[in-house]
């Protein structure tokens, strides 16, 4: 028995703080202002002058992806493309690996304002293949080496583009599947270990990953369910499969479907393809691209709601989130279902139309505000590319008081899985007016994060009966000025009443995962 004595921010409904939190044996025994007789004489963990929050939640990560390139090269930071292609050197001559793979690559945040080419990773490693992603996870650069060893039938997939080597659309899916398909078992595990304990030292005490990614008998999958049911400490990791095939959620007794990759219904706004409405601004050629047509959606819509599934769905532009949100509405108009926590990812350029069914049919918005604040996709090239319609993306004020139910993710790689800069990141909208007040933002990564994973009895909120999964940070985030929030450091994260322990091996946690029943 343990209490915690000092600013518990509980982010319950009414916002409440305590002074004093109890935990018994995983489970929070008492939350007040004064404590109680019967535990006066118990030893007391003092916070000083930091807080006690909820276990934080990342509620939108591609999470074997985010492993692969978090071990692999980062090229964000790189200001031009000799720098990058200095980089991709240096790291394949430390590296024995067959593939150089490399994440972070932005035409907007180099010199030369491009995307390197094949010619500049060839320059940079001849002897292997390079593969190099773009930022936003949509696009991908492919030395020759690596080219010539793709399957030929990629020739003619849209996206593909052997000239400049650089891969967009479904071409870029199929070059991703083909590289990680490369990447050895045990190379993989050791990554997701890292990339977890990486996780967990954000505070991050739920996951919600979106996996499929097109392996050979969804092999992706298995692993990463696998992985989830292994693990030491106890961690919520709930999957989301990336498929329109109904049948194989339910085979594999999974009850959520969707994501980006086979659910995305659009591109998005770094390669100028995500689904507009009205065409973009400096193309009036170009509106984007819907993957799909509307009527496949809406069955597949039908066909996931049925079987009792949550569905997500990637929706960027104005057209995509229209056409999932009425997808979603036909769904429930077919087989009328009050608590199916159904959710639209990113929903960065909604319409009002739409938004208005979200609140009525209590339509989810898995949200990224670290979009805002994006160096790789700063705010002037978005307005060079939908004029004033960049001034209305991700109004997050404005749906809150629609009373939309959004809860925070990173969408890692795309952004680094940290839930702190994504509160300060909803603090400080570039539209002031558009900005959440600290206890909303933070209830994005916590109390709205739970109920998006049907996990609010649980989890997400510091009351009397729940688990004790909590997040120890150096400040209070309510008396931290919102400029100030990145300040904030995560001290220690706490799953049942215990503090995290990093550092599992990789056969204690598949042997775990053939016994357990945990939830995922």
């Amino acid at each position: 028995m343990t209490v915690y004595e000092g600013s518990i921010i509980t982010c319950d409904e009414r916002g409440s703080v305590a002074r004093f939190l109890v935990e018994d044996r995983g489970r929070i025994e008492y939350v007040g202002d004064k404590l109680p007789e019967r535990y006066a004489s118990l030893p007391r963990t003092g916070l000083g002058d930091g807080s006690l929050v909820p276990a934080l939640a990342d509620t939108h990560i591609h999470f074997m992806s985010y492993a692969l390139f978090a071990s692999g090269l980062d090229v964000r930071n790189c200001r031009s493309i000799e720098e990058t292609a200095a980089r991709i050197a240096e790291f394949a001559k430390a590296r024995r690996d067959a593939v150089i793979v490399g994440f972070g690559a932005s035409a907007h945040a180099v010199a030369e304002k491009r995307l390197p080419t094949r010619a500049d990773l060839d320059r940079s490693c001849s002897d292997r293949g390079v593969f190099v992603v773009k930022y936003d996870g949509h696009a991908c650069t492919v030395n020759s080496p690596l080219l010539a060893s793709l399957p030929k039938s990629l020739a003619s997939v849209r996206g593909y583009n052997a000239e400049s080597g650089i891969m967009t659309q479904e071409a870029f899916f199929r070059v991703t599947d083909f590289v990680t398909s490369k990447v050895s078992l045990i190379k993989t595990l050791d990554s997701m270990l890292s990339a977890i304990d990486g996780m967990a030292a954000w505070g991050i005490g739920t996951v919600h990953s979106v996996t499929g990614v097109g392996f050979p008998m969804d092999a992706d999958v298995m692993l990463e369910s696998a992985f989830a049911r292994g693990l030491r400490n106890p961690m919520r990791y709930r999957i989301f499969f990336q498929t329109m095939d109904v049948e194989k959620v339910i085979k594999r007794r999974l009850p959520r479907i969707g994501g980006c990759f086979s659910t995305a219904l659009d591109g998005c706004f770094g390669s100028v393809d995500a689904a507009l409405n009205s065409p973009y601004s400096n193309d009036r050629g170009n509106a984007g691209i819907l993957y799909y047509p509307d009527e496949t959606v809406r069955d597949f819509a039908v066909r996931a709601n049925r079987a009792g599934l949550q569905i997500e769905m990637h929706a960027i532009g104005d057209r995509a989130f229209d056409q999932a949100v009425g997808a979603i509405r036909a769904a429930l108009e077919d087989f009328p279902r009050s608590d199916h926590r159904h959710t639209v990812i990113h929903a960065c350029l909604p319409t009002e139309r739409g938004l208005e069914t979200c609140a009525e049919l209590d339509i989810g918005i898995a949200v990224q505000p670290a979009f805002l604040r994006w160096d790789q996709e700063p705010l002037g090239y978005l307005e060079g590319i939908l004029g004033n319609r960049a001034l209305s993306l991700s109004p997050l004020k404005r749906m809150a008081g629609m009373g939309i139910r959004m809860a925070g993710g990173s969408d890692a790689p795309c952004t680094a899985p940290d839930p702190i800069r994504g509160i300060w990141a909803a603090c400080n909208h570039y539209l002031s007016g558009e900005s959440l007040s600290i206890q909303e933002a933070l209830n994005l990564y916590t109390r709205n994060a739970a109920w998006m994973g049907f996990d609010e009895k649980e989890c997400g909120s510091l009351e009397i009966g729940k688990a004790a999964d909590m997040t120890v940070l150096s400040a209070d985030p309510l008396a931290t000025d919102p400029k100030r929030l990145l300040d904030l450091r995560v001290e220690k994260l706490i799953l049942a009443g215990n503090a995290y322990k990093p550092g599992q091996g990789k056969t204690e946690m598949l042997a775990r995962a053939l016994f357990s029943r945990r939830e995922i």
